[in-house]
């Protein structure tokens, strides 16, 4: 069966320093109408960096949308510096907001976390052999980060208490847990 729809129309309704918003008439494969709110948004990064006491750094920072503080990964956007090149994003990010690097990388996968309305990808990534960055990459002004060492037991029952709700960490831990 095709479940390709056809889009007739679209209408940009919001252009934003992250997020561009279109609205789509399209036309669904049994012939119906039916409009789309489409959000764009850049490309994304985010980093499971285990050091070799088998624990991973967790930021804390306040999160607007949410209207809360949250437990995340290291995470973030490609921008004009990364080349359109996801790991290049990932050992910036890891380096501006943890002043770390790695040896090692593995890409883990790249996944939609909101294929309903958003087009953003975020390229998940392992990073092991962590050591103190020798050059400090100017971190983004507007964020205050704190960070914490948690081992795998800790992570699931922040996951399980609701601790850590935001998705690519939760997604990250899990990935982490079936790898031990």
């Amino acid at each position: 069966m095709d479940l390709t729809e056809k889009t007739t129309r679209r209408q940009s309704i919001y252009q934003g320093l992250i997020i561009d918003v279109e609205v789509l008439d399209v036309q669904t494969p049994h012939g119906l109408a039916a409009k789309r709110e489409v959000v764009h948004h850049a490309p994304a990064v985010a980093i499971l960096a285990v050091n070799d006491q088998n624990q991973f750094v967790l930021e804390r920072q306040w999160r607007t949308a949410v209207n809360g503080v949250t437990w995340e990964i290291p995470a973030g956007k490609l921008d004009d510096r990364d080349a359109t090149q996801p790991l290049v994003a990932a050992k910036r990010e890891l380096n501006e907001e943890t002043r770390l690097q790695a040896g090692r990388w593995e890409l883990i996968n790249a996944s939609y976390p909101s294929v309903g309305f958003s087009d953003e990808v975020i390229s998940l990534y392992l990073a092991t052999q962590l050591a103190t960055v020798a050059a400090e990459l100017p971190q983004d002004r507007d964020e205050q980060i704190e960070l914490t060492w948690v081992d795998l037991p800790t992570a699931l029952t922040m996951v399980k208490t609701g601790e850590i709700q935001d998705m690519k960490t939760i997604m990250a831990i899990y990935y982490w847990a079936s790898q031990n």
